[in-house]
């Protein structure tokens, strides 16, 4: 097994994808270690999980800073002081800047709960269903400058049921995003995915599990 290369994972809320990632860099033979997890909110629930997991966290709050690029200097500073590699937002819920982006370029990956470009922003499930959508699914992506777009790393694809509402569509995503993002991570971490132009080349990738997984082996 090569190096491990170290996470910094934002979150604002519970964190659940953080979760997922504080559980694979647990497995003995994952490529990558939690250096530190940053909240935007104090009160943030994944704060308490990460340090009953032994994880650094920080907390760098938004009202404490005069603008945007004072905040994300702030948490430009904090990455840097825990040594990180890469760079996941996990339910980040704040837009960062063109610097800070520019400055983490192809280093800074986040998901998704929509097949991008499709449904990009808020509300992603009630604005499939409403739709009229087939499918729905999730996608892993490195960060450009506009919101929820890059290149795209990593998608999985579940059904829209008849039955479906907002809640337990999401549900159904949800499982799928716990799983990809890991895998996008991991593939990172090995060295098999290169950015050329806007696209995103994963070499190798598989996927034996769940829904239809694109790219697969």
């Amino acid at each position: 097994m090569g190096p491990v290369i170290r996470l910094a994972i934002l979150i604002s809320g519970r964190g659940s994808n953080m979760h997922a990632l504080l559980d694979a860099c647990a497995a003995p033979l994952y490529p990558a270690d939690a250096a530190v997890v940053i909240s935007d909110r104090a009160g943030a629930g994944g704060l308490r999980f990460a340090r009953e997991r032994g994880v650094e966290t920080v907390v760098v709050e938004r009202g404490g800073y005069a603008d945007r690029e004072a905040f994300d200097a702030a948490l430009d500073a904090a990455i840097r002081r825990a040594g990180a590699d890469l760079v996941c937002l996990a339910g980040f819920m704040r837009l960062l800047g063109g610097a800070f982006v520019a400055r983490w370029r192809d280093r800074l990956v986040n998901i998704h709960p929509s097949l991008l470009p499709a449904f990009r922003g808020l509300n992603t499930h009630a604005r499939a269903l409403a739709a009229g959508a087939r499918f729905a699914g999730c996608t892993v992506h490195f960060v450009r400058e506009k919101m929820d777009t890059g290149p795209i790393i990593v998608q999985a694809v579940v059904p829209v049921h008849a039955d479906d509402d907002e809640e337990s569509l999401a549900l159904r995503v949800l499982a799928q995003e716990h799983g990809i993002y890991p895998d996008a991570v991991r593939w990172i971490a090995e060295g098999r995915v290169r950015v050329a132009g806007e696209r995103a080349l994963v070499d190798r990738a598989e996927a034996p599990w769940g829904a239809f997984i694109n790219p697969a082996q």
